[in-house]
């Protein structure tokens, strides 16, 4: 893992998460009926809930707008929650401005150009394997793996790992 990734990691207060190709494969379904529905990978759901239980706080910006996204928020006890904004660095400073935070405090998981001005904002912005590929050569860091597949979990265990969480977080469960 390189340093100055674990270095930017050890500042993080509050974990922000894009959904489409992030938290999800980047794939939307429409039924018949004109609702939509989303899958989720349950990994990326517990790393979210270790990440919070470290006190870490958790958002979710997204430019789309469904109610999916907003039970899955509920379930996973995501304090924050944003949709239907597509300029996400505005949302975010509202975001700070209201929990007393700067930007070196922010840790940032996307995907995709509307993430960018995040990314490259914020203390540690990264993206997900299956980014767009510039994107991905202008984050901090990249994840190993693809939305929807592990990428939300791997960067919560990297926050938790940079501040010395993560073998307590997983030792509840022996």
């Amino acid at each position: 893992m390189q340093q100055d990734i674990l270095q930017r990691a050890r500042n993080i207060r509050l974990a922000v998460f894009d959904v489409d190709g992030v938290l999800t494969d980047g794939r939307l379904y429409f039924l018949t009926d004109g609702s939509e529905f989303k899958t989720f990978n349950t990994l990326d759901g517990h790393g979210i809930k270790m990440l919070i239980n470290s006190g870490v706080r958790t958002a979710i910006i997204s430019g789309r707008k469904t109610p999916v996204v907003e039970r899955r928020a509920q379930n996973l006890g995501i304090q924050h929650l944003y949709q239907g904004r597509e300029d996400k660095l505005v949302v975010l400073d509202e975001l700070l401005a209201e929990l007393g935070l700067g930007y070196a405090e922010v840790a940032y998981l996307g995907d995709d150009l509307p993430d960018l001005p995040v990314i490259r904002r914020v203390g540690l912005g990264m993206a997900v394997a299956s980014a767009d590929a510039f994107v991905r050569q202008h984050a901090h860091g990249v994840t190993q793996a693809r939305g929807g597949e592990g990428a939300a979990r791997e960067f919560c265990e990297l926050i938790l790992h940079a501040q010395g969480n993560l073998t307590a977080a997983q030792s509840a469960y022996l």
